[in-house]
């Protein structure tokens, strides 16, 4: 099947959408009553430009190209008019989509169910790698008409001939660029081989590669071609800044835009699965509410987490860019990236995870001194330029607690019903005969609430005014001491006598003073018995006696010790 695109130029021309002056509603779309409905009770009144544009178009029966960020509606846009072409009757797969994560198939398929609304006859399956492919095979057995999956497992199921495409009426790539950049372009193609040539085809993609373009000219008919901006749709909505940090400074920066910001959730991207878990546990130990998501998580404790933060009881995600593709949760107001990615396209797939469907959001780019090419090749990439971000001081996030302090005891007094604990205060004040100030002041102490007061240090004054200190009390240079005269070394050839012993009765039979004997000031060299003498040291009798060969069998020689040698 080759597409009439072959002949067109690298750059496709395409039309960039806009919506029409007159604000358009889903029914003037042209989708059945009961899905019109659906969506209006579901809470959304007019469509998004690639819904717009989209809608007609697959409903049409033609093939589609759609180029649009993330966080633009593109589920919608194609979910709402494929399900109108279902037939319920039919318990053969109808209709497939491709997406390059398990997140994003099981959000697809969370789509497809609630659009669908309480048709008993219908169902939907994700099929996605980490889940048992038992539970999968079950699944099947109830004929779902909607399938939605990752490539790696559609294949698998294929190969194992449990699931047949011959039925198959419409085939969507989603995240085209997403599956690209993860190795599936052969995946994908293989699988296209495997469906049938009459069906429908849409491809969506953030961004348009060669090889992505390539798979539009070879397997699309005749695709109409539609583009929606990023930074058209999107500048109004995502407050976009950068800070210029080092690494050692991150957390802390980190810190204070958590103390400074009120958000409701927070996505944080780092580049490795390791730092996901690392500064998870740094957040936590600092009071915060957060969890890490990466790809070595297990699928359930992924499916975990995402919940978690979808029913309020996480605040804080720090995810990889592979575990956070397709995630979209309506409590994201804000996306840090911590750390600084390597183009554009994965920048705007970042930040797409806060401002979608028409919600504001505030994203903050981390940029170190050794990135400034990273950032120019993103702000080259997005077309235009991110603003500094003022990071607030230490004093803003002391006074922002106290005025967040005064607006909770505001609405306390105002709503919450306070007679027991004003009996306390009552108390308190009449036993202890202590001012209401004072309680007060107390409480917001052990809350600890309040600027700690800065110590000034008295201002210094001048060097001129200062009065000369005059000279030193004792100015006169002082002089080397003089040598001392050496002493004069003792002869200690001559035998000297124990204690209590004379030199005359010691006679030949003196062995040498014992170890613990006394020793007078004269034979120690002039030194007090509490002082020690080097001399003394160097030149100790044993020493000399030893040298002398005086000293009996105590002072022989020793015997030459030998050693055995080991054998290996």
């Amino acid at each position: 099947m080759k597409s009439n695109l072959a002949h067109m130029p690298e750059e496709m021309s395409t039309a960039e959408e806009k919506l029409p002056e007159t604000m358009l509603s889903f029914s003037d779309l042209g989708l059945p009553g009961h899905i019109a409905d659906r969506v209006k009770s579901l809470g959304y009144e007019a469509p998004t430009p690639i819904q717009a544009k989209s809608i007609p178009i697959l409903l049409s029966g033609k093939d589609l190209i759609g180029q649009a960020q993330t966080g633009t509606g593109k589920t919608a846009a194609f979910a709402l008019p494929l399900l109108s072409l279902l037939d319920f009757q039919n318990e053969a797969p109808q209709i497939l989509v491709l997406t390059p994560t398990r997140e994003l198939a099981i959000q697809v398929a969370e789509a497809f169910q609630s659009y669908a609304g309480h048709q008993e006859a219908f169902h939907v399956l994700p099929i996605y790698g980490g889940q048992s492919i038992g539970i999968q095979l079950k699944q099947l057995r109830r004929k779902p008409q909607v399938i939605v999956g990752t490539p790696g497992r559609v294949m698998d199921h294929l190969r194992r001939e449990s699931l047949s495409l011959a039925s198959l009426k419409a085939l969507v790539m989603d995240e085209a660029d997403e599956m690209l950049s993860m190795g599936f372009l052969e995946d994908m193609e293989w699988i296209i081989t495997h469906t049938p040539e009459e069906k429908q085809t849409a491809l969506f993609s953030a961004t348009m590669p060669q090889a992505i373009r390539r798979i539009a000219q070879s397997y699309l008919r005749n695709p109409e071609e539609i583009v929606v901006r990023a930074q058209k749709t999107d500048a109004g909505r995502i407050a976009q800044a950068l800070w210029f940090v080092n690494g050692f400074q991150k957390l802390d920066a980190l810190t204070r835009i958590l103390e400074m910001n009120d958000f409701d959730g927070m996505l944080i991207f780092v580049r490795t699965k390791t730092t996901t878990v690392e500064l998870a546990d740094r957040l936590e130990a600092r009071g915060y509410s957060a969890g890490a998501l990466n790809g070595d998580m297990s699928q359930e404790a992924r499916e975990r987490t995402i919940d978690r933060l979808k029913q309020g009881r996480l605040d804080i995600v720090v995810a990889t860019d592979v575990a956070a593709r397709g995630l979209d949760v309506d409590r994201i107001s804000h996306v840090i990236n911590f750390d600084i990615p390597f183009d554009a396209e994965t920048y705007t797939h970042r930040i797409g995870r806060t401002g979608r469907a028409g919600r504001s959001g505030t994203a903050i780019l981390f940029v170190s001194d050794r990135e400034q090419g990273l950032l120019r090749s993103i702000e080259r990439g997005i077309g235009k330029r991110l603003d500094k971000y003022a990071l607030p001081t230490k004093e803003d996030i002391a006074r922002k607690k106290i005025e967040d302090l005064k607006n909770t005891i505001a609405t306390v007094i105002a709503d919450a019903n306070l007679e027991i604990q004003m009996t306390v205060v009552e108390e308190l004040i009449r036993e202890k005969e202590i001012p209401e100030k004072n309680v007060a002041a107390a409480l917001c102490y052990l809350l600890g609430v309040g600027v700690t007061p800065k110590v000034e240090k008295p201002e210094r004054a001048p060097r001129d005014s200062r009065p000369d200190r005059g000279p030193r009390q004792d100015s006169r240079p002082r002089e080397r001491s003089e040598r001392r005269e050496p002493r004069e070394r003792r002869d200690y050839s001559a035998p000297r006598a124990s204690a209590g012993t004379s030199p005359a009765t010691s006679g030949a039979s003196h062995q040498g003073p014992s170890r613990g004997s006394y020793r007078s000031k004269d034979e120690r060299g002039g030194k007090n018995p509490g002082e020690r003498s080097n001399t003394g040291k160097k030149f100790s009798s044993r020493f000399n006696d030893r040298k002398e060969g005086r000293g009996g069998e105590r002072n022989a020689p020793r015997a030459k010790k030998t050693f055995a040698k080991k054998k290996y």
